[in-house]
């Protein structure tokens, strides 16, 4: 399965596992793919420039049965950047590398180092420099960052002031593709890849390459990627949470809409989705925010499937949802033996 409409991907991935590859090799090549064919603009190179006009990459590899995770982020002028991941996971003892050692890393490993730039990312930057850099991600600085360009210093005071927020979903500002993969052996893995939110500052890091924020899977249990607003999305880990809701007993599409519920709750307007798949090949997905819905893509015995569905905008959570769910979340927790954080999650999700 794959987010969003990637259904080249998808058969990349299918056609993988259908001359015997594993569920690893699967989501490493519909992940390449897509930064080939620059899926969506927010995929691979050439698109979504940060504000010094530079496409950086980040990409995630994670392995169901040993929980081994090869991972990206900031990659600097490597194409390939599932590719360097997968480098990770297979030739060191690390999960992540960032930045430019992991240029260097990948440059050693064998992988070409190019610019990342193309006319288009070029066009779109000169555009934002001309707009004054709106939209942007500052916020209490000075100069005024909703009508002016950088070098930004901070305010000596904090600013109540509402600034509004840059769009995800839609066409504009997506992110990530993930992957979720099965092969005959029943072996899980998932992937991620993506250039990340358009003129983000530089360094920054969104959920797709942080386990359990953009992908996680436990093979004996199920598995879960995430894509939307990353900088929100990574603070609730949500597809960790998801499989922990499959271990808990719950069906695959409440594991997903108790994910983004959680979420919802704190941050009732972000744009996100999740899919879940059970190690029983089940799935579930649910998202919020995005006005255009969520469209997604599964492969099942040769056949590639398009599907898609509305968010529920107008659904707040009930009492009764949330009940459950902060039981749910506090049973994970307490399992860890981290029982203080299981009664405050319990009572904050309770309360709203």
């Amino acid at each position: 399965m794959t987010t969003w409409n990637f259904i080249e991907a998808t058969q990349s991935a299918w056609d993988t596992l259908m001359v015997g590859g594993s569920a690893i090799d699967a989501v490493e090549t519909g992940c390449h793919v897509c930064e080939e064919l620059q899926c969506d603009n927010s995929v691979g190179f050439g698109n979504h420039p940060d504000e010094n006009g530079e496409t950086t990459l980040d990409a995630m590899i994670m392995d169901g049965d040993t929980f081994n995770v090869g991972a990206v982020a900031g990659l600097r002028r490597i194409k390939n950047a599932v590719g360097v991941a997968r480098k990770v996971l297979d030739n060191t003892d690390h999960s992540m590398l960032s930045g430019d050692l992991a240029t260097a890393f990948a440059v050693q490993m064998g992988f070409k180092e190019e610019s990342l730039s193309s006319n288009e990312s070029t066009e779109i930057y000169n555009e934002w420099k001309s707009a004054d850099c709106q939209p942007n991600f500052w916020e209490n600085v000075t100069p005024n960052s909703t009508a002016s360009c950088g070098p930004y210093s901070p305010l000596r005071s904090q600013s109540n002031e509402a600034k509004p927020a840059i769009e995800f979903g839609g066409n504009s500002n997506h992110d990530t593709i993930g992957i979720i993969a099965m092969d005959e052996n029943g072996k899980m893995a998932v992937g991620t890849s993506t250039n990340g939110a358009k003129y983000k500052i530089p360094g920054r890091v969104g959920d797709s390459p942080i386990p359990g924020a953009g992908a996680y899977v436990d093979a004996k249990i199920g598995a879960a990627v995430a894509t939307g607003n990353g900088d929100i999305m990574l603070r609730f880990l949500p597809t960790f949470s998801a499989v922990e809701f499959l271990r808990q007993g719950y069906q695959p599409e409440l594991a997903a809409e108790m994910a983004i519920n959680r979420i919802k709750v704190v941050e009732p307007l972000f744009s996100g989705a999740v899919i879940v798949v059970s190690s029983h090949g089940q799935v579930g997905v649910a998202c919020n925010g995005l006005e255009w819905g969520f469209t997604y893509v599964t492969a099942e015995n040769g056949t590639i499937t398009q599907m898609q569905m509305f968010c529920e905008e107008d659904a707040k959570p009930s009492k009764a949802s949330i009940y459950y769910q902060s039981i749910a979340v506090a049973i994970i927790f307490m399992v860890s033996l981290n029982i203080n954080k299981a009664y405050f999650l319990y009572i904050r999700l309770f309360r709203n």
